[in-house]
């Protein structure tokens, strides 16, 4: 058995999952795991939800990369240059050049504000804690008025986010009394408020029974700062007091540059091996696909799993039938300390219970016990 060059792209969810997982299942005889990140840092991006509503600071939500890893796998910190698929080869903007035999790529999905006009100077968001924090003061000086959330366009990771916002929003405005002064609007770039059917036919009616406006098939065109305004594609518009947006969202512009993304820098990649439509010897884990699953930490954890299976038996030379299903299981925040349960693949969409407190308590432990269970693979 020929020794194996294996090399992940990513350190997050799905990066630091399937390079644990590979690192506990092939000696170094075997294998010599590399993983790539720029930061060196790892954030649970779910935690940045609750940070307007004064939830766990940014420094409590990262961790040193190097402390989640197996000693087994190689850490380098760093900007890739490229990824030569001819050669096989990573190069880094340092010079340093990184062999592989198999390359996972868990680079993720992107923000892409620029995409939107206006929405840097016009929007708030929560997709990084640095955003997070500037909503949060935002709120804090919110005295009434309309508040405006929505969607800029499809896809975008962690999709219940916005709706788990709104519900929030709602909470933390009657929380300070100021919630009979606030109108607040959830716009929707589709035709219902939720992608998913089944989801949407729970979720609709809480935002009218909790008193939250909807404008459906809202496609976010423009933002005017001055004249607090969003306006669509067809000429519609939405003044606003307060404007907290999804912002656009794109693949890895390395990917598009190696010749494996799409026009949105999604890498086209089989449901169920996990490879790359261009290349066998890639495989695809996490957001960076484009694959019919949400975008999010869960969808890579259940992807790790099957991938970590592939790649053993390849690098054993050993044959395996592996194949992922599509599936995914998170919550979702409905406010009132209460929550749902997503669980779902690609044949059966999910069926969520009606919220309850228990489903919130589980998510808010989940949170906690995060760093200690999903990047080391204890679950």
């Amino acid at each position: 058995m020929p020794f194996q060059e294996i090399v992940v792209l990513g350190g997050g969810v799905g990066g630091t999952l399937i390079a644990n997982l590979l690192a506990r299942k092939l000696t170094r005889a075997q294998a010599r795991i590399t993983l790539i990140d720029r930061t060196g840092r790892h954030a649970y991006q779910p935690g940045f939800l609750y940070i307007p509503f004064g939830g766990e600071p940014p420094e409590q939500l990262e961790r040193d990369e190097r402390r989640l890893l197996s000693r087994r796998v190689t850490l380098v910190v760093g900007d890739v240059a490229q990824i030569d698929r001819e050669a096989r080869v990573i190069a880094m903007a340092d010079g340093v050049r990184f062999p592989y035999d198999t390359l996972v790529i868990a680079t993720g999905s992107h923000l892409a504000p620029e995409r939107l006009p206006g929405f840097a100077e016009g929007a708030h968001h929560f997709y990084k804690a640095a955003a997070a924090l500037r909503l949060h003061a935002a709120l804090r000086d919110f005295s009434g008025g309309r508040i405006v959330v929505g969607v800029a366009d499809l896809p975008y990771k962690c999709p219940p986010a916005p709706l788990e916002f709104a519900f929030l929003l709602d909470d933390h405005l009657r929380e300070r009394g100021v919630r009979e002064h606030t109108e607040i609007v959830y716009f929707s770039p589709i035709d219902r408020v939720c992608a998913i059917d089944s989801v949407d036919s729970v979720v609709a009616p809480l935002l009218a029974e909790r008193g939250i406006h909807t404008e459906l098939q809202f496609q976010a065109a423009a933002i005017d700062p001055q004249a607090r305004t969003l306006t669509s594609h067809d000429g519609a518009s939405l003044p606003y007091d307060l404007l907290v947006m999804v912002p656009p969202h794109r693949g890895a512009p390395i990917v598009v540059e190696a010749g494996l993304g799409n026009e949105f820098g999604w890498i086209p990649t089989d449901p169920e091996t996990l490879q790359s439509k261009a290349d066998p010897n890639i495989y695809v884990i996490g957001d960076a696909s484009d694959l019919p699953v949400s975008k999010s930490g869960s969808a890579a954890h259940f992807e790790a799993k099957v991938l970590a299976q592939r790649i053993v038996a390849a690098a054993l030379g050993q044959p395996d039938d592996t194949r992922y299903s599509g599936e995914v299981m998170c919550f979702i925040e409905t406010g009132r300390g209460q929550a749902s349960q997503l669980v779902f693949d690609y044949t059966h969409p999910p069926q969520p219970p009606q919220p309850n407190q228990l489903f919130h308590y589980e998510k808010t432990l989940f949170n906690k016990l995060y760093w200690y269970l999903v990047p080391r693979g204890m679950v």
